[in-house]
């Protein structure tokens, strides 16, 4: 993605043409917002971009650099009616004037904050933060460092199973009488907790590979462990993705054993036999073989093996699990009016009939929607590298306190700057000169408007480093919501400013972009 300016000269993700000559500083007609040093990427870059000036309009030596292209390519898992680790959902395009946020979950193991280290001027390296709370239903705990929640719609399905399973107690032991929607509340909340053994199973994985856990979270549907970067290697997306069915295997195992001291017609062994069967169910839905399911996972960690390329992967799997959604669309309800799946099909009622055909889209809309998250996922994070602060950074002019806009623009158009920064008597910078406030103000007035009035004072957030990009770029960005931020090379020098519009454009762009 070329975001130079042709020349070395950094320019804003607006490609719009001008009629301006090379070389014409920009207009100063109030009525033109290239009024401000030249914000909106307008106009061409200069053949040789002049060194940066200090305060006092001496030569500092600095000057962005060229930027070259570059193009290459986390994970909660999703499991309808179960668990497992699904991508999440694609991330929708962000307001103007702020970044794009990071894409969560997984990419398939989605990234959210790195950690990495990520440099951010002058203050040496300083990784992004992360919030203490990310929310999402009521806090259970924190094994292992990881919050649980239980969502607003896990009480639905408890209240689901527990009317349903007491139904079938009703007939398997009917001296209960309303006792049994208290056996099966238990059930409820027992089948659950199997669930979040199988969610643990896979963020105890993604912790032993360093892979950051945001939240685990217990839904209408199962779980979802929302793994924050995706796993380096496809032997490891395989052992990630594997270990959930694998938990839920040894839990059937377990309640199978202990099946055998009870007796079958009591409480105690109906309630084994219902956990054992129920996990059972887990590890079998979550294997089968597509996006966004466990299954899913391990045949892109396969084809990942074999074709070398992760997002070949992901377009498998995500298209294995589109057809596994029509699957169970139409073969759920065959299956149930058939009696393969036990019972008499003479004993299923019309309301049988609507309540399988439901269950079966809900299930099938979960899997669709999945896949095409993943392959939404997917797209963007190969697309991420593309977006570059050294290559997205508008060229800034350094000016003091007292500097009137007019005499901060005139040396703005001169070398061709199209940001302002606003510094001390030895140059450290304090902040930054609004886009906005500089067009609010009328021609007229500028010569009575100091810079300062229109700042925004630098916060530590506000300092990016000029190597960033990608994932490390966005997540910087995402923890200190501004619409500029400075850019500062390794040694503390100015590089540049950094809009939060320009990162946007860029985004999209790359986001429209064909993989």
């Amino acid at each position: 993605m070329d975001e130079s300016g042709g020349s070395g000269q950094p320019r804003s993700g607006n490609d719009r043409a001008t009629d301006r000559h090379e070389g014409q500083p920009p207009r100063t007609d109030p009525s033109h917002p290239e009024a401000t040093p030249d914000t909106t990427g307008s106009g061409p870059a200069p053949e040789e971009q002049a060194p940066a000036e200090d305060a006092h309009g001496r030569d500092t030596g600095a000057k962005p650099s060229d930027a070259s292209d570059s193009s290459d390519s986390s994970g909660s898992s999703v499991s309808p009616g179960v668990s497992g680790t699904p991508d999440p959902s694609g991330t929708p395009d962000p307001p103007a004037g702020r970044a794009p946020a990071a894409p969560r979950g997984r990419t398939e193991v989605s990234s959210g904050n790195t950690g990495g280290g990520a440099g951010t001027g002058a203050g040496g390296p300083r990784g992004p933060r992360r919030p203490k709370d990310p929310g999402g239903g009521l806090l259970m705990g924190r094994p292992f460092g990881v919050p649980v929640y239980v969502a607003p719609s896990w009480f639905l399905v408890a209240a689901l199973i527990t009317w349903v399973f007491g139904g079938q107690l009703d007939r398997v032991l009917p001296e209960l009488g309303a006792a049994r929607y208290l056996v099966s509340l238990f059930f409820a909340v027992a089948f659950y907790a199997s669930v979040l053994v199988h969610e643990l199973a896979h963020t105890v994985a993604a912790l032993r590979f360093k892979l950051p856990v945001r939240r685990i979270q217990l839904q209408f549907f199962g779980g979802v462990s929302e793994i924050e970067k995706e796993a380096e290697t496809p032997g490891r997306e395989f052992v990630l993705a594997f270990v959930g069915p694998l938990l839920s295997l040894v839990l059937a195992g377990v309640f199978y054993l202990a099946m055998s001291p009870v007796e079958p017609g009591t409480v105690p062994g109906v309630l084994l036999a219902g956990l054992m069967i129920s996990n059972l169910i887990v590890a079998a839905f979550n294997l089968l073989p597509g996006l966004p399911l466990d299954g899913g996972r391990m045949l892109r960690a396969v084809v990942w093996k074999i074709t070398g390329t992760p997002m070949s992967g992901t377009v498998a799997a995500a298209w294995v699990g589109r057809a596994l959604a029509i699957a169970v669309l139409i073969g759920l309800p065959l299956l149930t009016q058939t009696g393969a799946l036990g019972g008499d099909p003479e004993d299923i009622g019309g309301m049988d009939t609507v309540t399988d055909a439901l269950l079966a889209a809900i299930l099938a809309a979960i899997i669709w929607t999945g896949a095409g998250n993943s392959l939404r996922m997917a797209r963007l994070r190969e697309h991420l590298p593309e977006l570059r602060a050294r290559a997205l950074t508008r060229r800034a002019v350094p000016v003091e306190t007292d500097t009137p806009l007019s005499e901060a623009l005139r040396r703005a158009n001169e070398v061709g700057a199209r940001a302002l920064v606003v510094v001390d008597a030895e140059g450290e910078p304090l902040s930054l000169v609004r886009e906005a406030a500089i067009v609010g103000v009328p021609e007229h007035r500028r010569p009575w408007v100091a810079v300062s009035g229109l700042a925004q004072d630098l916060t530590e957030g506000m300092r990016v480093s000029a190597e960033l990009s990608g994932e490390e770029l966005l997540d910087v960005l995402r923890a200190t919501p501004a619409t500029e931020y400075l850019v500062v090379e390794d040694s503390g020098a100015i590089y540049g400013v950094l809009s939060a519009a320009d990162v946007e454009r860029a985004f999209v762009r790359a986001m429209a972009r064909p993989s």
